[in-house]
């Protein structure tokens, strides 16, 4: 994995992050990199009084393409890089956050430099993702268009098979990845002995759930003694990341991914 080179100030951003304001969401695992790896960004809807409108304009559900030729978004987040477009001086724009993460890995040192472990960071964050997808569906199991109190029967249906079969599955098999790593990584992180995009993400992804169901996640951490810990209270502490969740540019969780619904969460 990369080591310091790859760090730079928190001048000149080179990378605009594109995505809502207000609220953590898929962008904040975006964020988590780029503070882990002390790399310079802007967040561009929460910077600049008219960065939203930018983040929507690169969602135009009308255009074909946009800035510099590139080719259209579904949906955000994004990220935009001044002058990495095909013509050399265009911006480039990709979205989907594992793209995003993949993106950046090796070029911020969030990745293994060796292709087996770059791999395996990658699968891992793609299935902290995968938990990430199912958290939402607890409150919004039939339709995301539609209020959680209009599929509230539904949620709480969705809520106990989650609380009982998935997380449990899910933080089974972090577990076991942290104790395979652990002569390594020492519990501390998933692949190697550095941080990488897949810490942080499954610390998001934990975290989060910590808020949505806070009596879950009390009663489970006896049962993954690695995950919660060792890992969870690590990835924390590291450097940027510590800094960054005490500050005002860490978003408090509200009704976006991860919402607290105390019918949803254990008796």
């Amino acid at each position: 994995m990369s080591g310091p080179a790859a760090k730079k100030q928190r001048t000149q951003p080179q990378y605009e992050l594109l995505y809502h304001p207000g609220i953590p969401g898929r962008g904040e695992y975006i964020r988590l990199a780029f503070e882990a790896a002390g790399v310079s960004y802007s967040d561009v809807a929460n910077e600049k009084d008219t960065g939203y409108d930018e983040v929507k304009a690169a969602m135009d559900p009308k255009a074909t393409n946009i800035e510099g030729g590139n080719p259209v978004i579904f949906a955000p987040p994004a990220l935009r890089v001044p002058g990495a477009g095909k013509d050399g001086s265009s911006p480039l724009l990709i979205f989907q956050t594992p793209n995003i993460l993949s993106y950046l890995g090796p070029k911020i040192g969030m990745t293994p430099d060796n292709e087996a472990d770059a791999l395996h960071v990658n699968a891992l964050a793609l299935t902290a993702l995968d938990l990430n997808n199912e958290t939402h569906d607890t409150h919004h199991p039939v339709a995301p268009i539609k209020y959680y109190e209009e599929q509230k029967n539904e949620a709480l249906a969705k809520a106990t098979d989650f609380r009982e079969s998935r997380i449990p599955k899910y933080f089974s098999f972090f577990e076991r990845v942290l104790k395979g790593n652990e002569a390594t990584g020492q519990g501390k992180y998933l692949v190697g002995d550095k941080i990488s995009y897949a810490d942080t993400t499954l610390w998001q992804v934990v975290d989060g759930l910590k808020f949505a169901f806070p009596k879950e996640m009390a009663a489970r951490e006896k049962e993954f003694p690695l995950l919660f810990g060792t890992f969870y209270s690590s990835v924390k502490e590291e450097k940027g990341i510590k800094e960054y969740l005490a500050s005002k540019r860490r978003l408090p969780y509200s009704m976006g991914i991860f919402r607290h619904y105390e019918e949803l969460d254990r008796e």
